[in-house]
């Protein structure tokens, strides 16, 4: 009687157990469905990129919430963060978590081209959308473009067209590549060789550093050495501010011009215009540019005592087009709503009409700046004469000469 007893209370445990787990199984796609609509801000929140994305990035995305009234398809949307520490094994792991565990629709940020390839890839087999707003790699519109991925910001194509191509019109002939020694460095030297062999100029040489390296002396002595017009340096964040200061410690620039091929206002803000004065450089955006981006980073600056970069707002701007995107397709399927984004133009502040193509690439206009001396700023974070408007066909590499699997071929 006993064991006849305990084996009926098995059974009735078994299938107590096995209703629990059903309704569990029922309950988890109506909470997915009714839950909250979670985008992840991936970025680096305490290293050489912080500044530029970071945290100021949660904030715009934040804002572009906000700005939307918190809810799309009836539902609440909510912004979460993660650092990836500038490590692809770190941002691949944060990322397959959101896409498999945590209802996570899209990705955003990324500034780091190893992690955001990684990321790119990961979204590309889930078939949810990675906006990259912080990412340079122009490989991410090219042999690793994406349905599900739109490169939104800027792209080491379009930041070395401006840069280089401006400097070569003032005489520059030669020059030397400091360069970051993972894919962003790699991509832009690439894609400045090319505009310098097409204008006629020589590279004497090139050296590689480490990311985030604090001591720049030996690559500056051979760069120096080389005697080239122009040491350009291909990295950014903290490691293109440490570059600069040192060079200018070592006299560096009394002779020869420093190109930056990828410099955010914030990396000018912690030069200070003693140091950073006369430095040519192109972005997608400047937040003193028309009463609509003075109002705009008004906003952001209340909210985080910084000024804005370009990929703060390149985030709030792909955030906005996204939820824009979901409400008209109607769905949160990631190919459904990438596919939307493409046919939709994209209008805000940072943008106008500007067009998502088939690789994923945001064509918009660029911008050449010089960086003003002391003496000509007048106001806090005054620190841009705008030279030139490079039209967005112009400023971004064809869409045919990429190599994105993609594009139909004519």
């Amino acid at each position: 009687m006993i064991n006849a007893s305990v084996k009926s209370n098995e059974g009735g445990a078994c299938r107590s157990l096995g209703l629990v787990l059903a309704l569990a199984m029922l309950a988890a796609p109506a909470i997915a469905q009714n839950g909250p609509v979670r985008l992840g801000v991936l970025t680096d929140m305490s290293s050489l990129y912080a500044d530029n994305g970071g945290q100021g990035s949660v904030v715009a995305a934040q804002m572009a919430v906000d700005d939307f009234k918190g809810r799309v398809l009836g539902r609440p949307i909510e912004i979460i963060a993660g650092d990836h520490q500038n490590k692809a094994d770190i941002g691949a792991a944060i990322a397959r978590r959101w896409l498999e565990n945590d209802n996570v629709e899209a990705i955003l940020d990324v500034p780091n081209s190893a992690v955001a390839l990684a990321v790119q890839g990961i979204t590309r087999a889930k078939k949810k959308l990675f906006l990259a707003t912080g990412a340079a790699t122009s490989r991410l519109t090219g042999d690793e473009c994406s349905p599900t991925g739109i490169h939104w910001t800027y792209d080491t194509y379009a930041l070395s067209q401006g840069a280089t191509k401006a400097i070569s019109r003032l005489g520059a002939k030669s020059w030397f590549f400091l360069s970051a020694d993972y894919s962003l460095g790699a991509q832009l030297e690439a894609d400045s060789r090319k505009v310098i062999d097409a204008t006629g100029g020589k590279v004497l040489g090139a050296v590689k550093h480490p990311i985030n390296t604090p001591d720049f002396s030996s690559f500056l002595l051979q760069a120096q050495a080389s005697k080239a017009d122009v040491i350009a340096l291909a990295d950014a964040g903290g490691d293109f501010i440490n570059a600069v200061k040192q060079a200018g410690e070592f006299g560096v620039t009394r002779t020869q011009k420093l190109a930056g091929l990828i410099v955010f206002i914030a990396d000018i803000h912690s030069l200070g215009l003693q140091s950073a004065q006369g430095l040519m450089l192109s972005s997608a955006f400047y937040w003193d540019f028309n009463d609509e981006t003075r109002a705009w980073s008004k906003r952001f600056i209340e909210k985080t005592k910084k000024v804005p970069t370009m990929i703060h707002a390149g985030t709030y701007g792909a955030v906005m087009h996204y939820l824009k995107a979901v409400e008209a397709a109607g769905t949160l399927d990631g190919p459904t709503v990438a596919a939307k984004m493409r046919e939709l133009p994209v209008n805000d502040f940072m943008t106008r009409d500007g067009k998502i193509r088939q690789d994923g690439r945001l064509v918009r206009d660029m911008y050449l700046f010089r960086v003003k001396s002391p003496e000509e700023s007048k106001y806090q974070f005054d620190y841009y004469q705008l030279l030139a408007t490079i039209p967005g066909e112009e400023a971004f590499r064809p869409m045919e000469d990429g190599g994105c699997p993609l594009v139909k071929k004519s």
